[in-house]
């Protein structure tokens, strides 16, 4: 019982304590040395990312930020997928407490709750990932998170989003392919809600993380894939196994980052610490995007000058038929009330935000041919 109370001791009450003392000492021994500065509290996290993606690059942003404002009292020991769990276990490690804190996806952890995905790859009502966002953090989507994690799941984790994805590719694929017919039988990677869409389109799909596509194309287990974007997508060598590009889905429209924290652990720390890593979210945010349009754009049209690719839009007969598929499978998924919770919510939200977004937006496409003529495939 004795050892145990000993590790149940926090790491913040020991900082504490050890404050304290030094304090007795100092007022105690006037002459005696200064005490030595207090070392930084290592958290440690893990993302679901390969050491070479782009997205750790995005966590490494996050990370030396909570470094410089926490004045060097929180110290980030920040890994790559599978340096302690996999890409998809980063939430179970969070809970147990073999992790302090993760950067990942919520889809990443759909095999928990489908609902899951509502939170970065769920149906598609008009609004952007900066939409969806908003939805999080001003339109009930972080309770509706909180109650899912929380509530129903019983994990000890809290969760915020960081940066709003760009609208992820349909994807690569070895041939053309312009109508519903021609992706008929296609083996395809995809994660979360976007599987049953598109195995409702006729795909065969394999839920994979980024890491093992390109060996699975080359194994032949799949023949088509997305993973995220230009950057990612040519780090771990999609151009090697398949040279035709499709642009523009609503298969993940709306993704964000999302950073989970061991409750416990944060809940132990000072306020002013606990402040520091959950409003570095939304700064590693705006610095994510500015990197993500950077290299993106810079990355989309290498591929294009120097490696062979061949980047298409997707055509309007598949947009629209992932639209039709989307209809049946939120009627499906209303069935349970929970899932209907949250897109009731989400169409609320869109509704009354999109509206204005859309309504008061140029048309920048038209800017663009303006300035850029002949650029555009549209």
């Amino acid at each position: 019982m004795e050892d145990q109370n000993k590790k149940s001791v926090s790491r913040r009450s020991f900082l504490k304590k050890g404050s304290m003392i030094g304090g007795v000492a100092a007022a105690g021994a006037l002459s005696a040395p200064a005490v030595l500065a207090q070392a930084p509290l290592v958290v440690k996290m893990q993302t679901s990312w390969p050491a070479s993606d782009i997205w750790m690059d995005f966590a490494r942003e996050y990370t030396a930020r909570v470094e410089e404002m926490s004045g060097g009292r929180l110290k980030m020991d920040l890994l790559p997928a599978g340096a302690i769990v996999g890409a998809f276990q980063v939430m179970d490690a969070c809970n147990d407490g073999v992790l302090d804190a993760a950067h990942t996806v919520p889809v990443y952890w759909y095999g928990k709750s489908k609902a899951a995905s509502f939170f970065g790859t769920g149906p598609v009502f008009g609004g952007s990932a900066t939409t969806m966002l908003g939805w999080f953090y001003q339109g009930g989507g972080a309770e509706l998170y909180r109650e899912l994690t929380q509530d129903m799941l019983g994990l000890n984790v809290y969760g915020y989003m960081g940066m709003p994805m760009p609208a992820q590719p349909f994807g690569w694929f070895k041939g053309e392919v312009n109508t519903v017919a021609d992706i008929q039988g296609f083996k395809y990677r995809t994660v979360g809600l976007a599987a049953d869409l598109l195995q409702s389109m006729g795909m065969s799909v394999a839920q994979l993380p980024g890491g093992e596509i390109v060996p699975s194309m080359e194994r032949g287990v799949i023949d088509a894939f997305e993973f995220n974007n230009p950057s990612s997508d040519r780090r771990f060598g999609a151009q090697d196994v398949a040279k035709n590009y499709y642009l523009s889905s609503y298969h993940q429209a709306s993704e964000a980052f999302e950073f989970i924290f061991n409750k416990d652990f944060m809940d132990d720390l000072d306020p002013d610490l606990q402040a520091i890593l959950k409003y570095g979210v939304e700064a590693s945010a705006t610095s994510n995007l500015a990197l993500a349009m950077r290299e993106y754009s810079k990355d989309l049209a290498e591929l294009q000058s120097d490696e062979g690719v061949t980047v298409h839009r997707t055509s309007k007969e598949i947009l629209a038929a992932q639209l039709g598929a989307w209809d049946t499978l939120i009627a499906d998924l209303e069935g349970d009330a929970f899932n209907k919770k949250v897109m009731d919510s989400q169409r609320a939200w869109v509704e009354k935000v999109a509206y204005y977004e859309l309504m008061n937006a140029p048309d920048l496409g038209l800017a663009y041919e303006h300035y850029f003529p002949g650029k555009l495939k549209m």
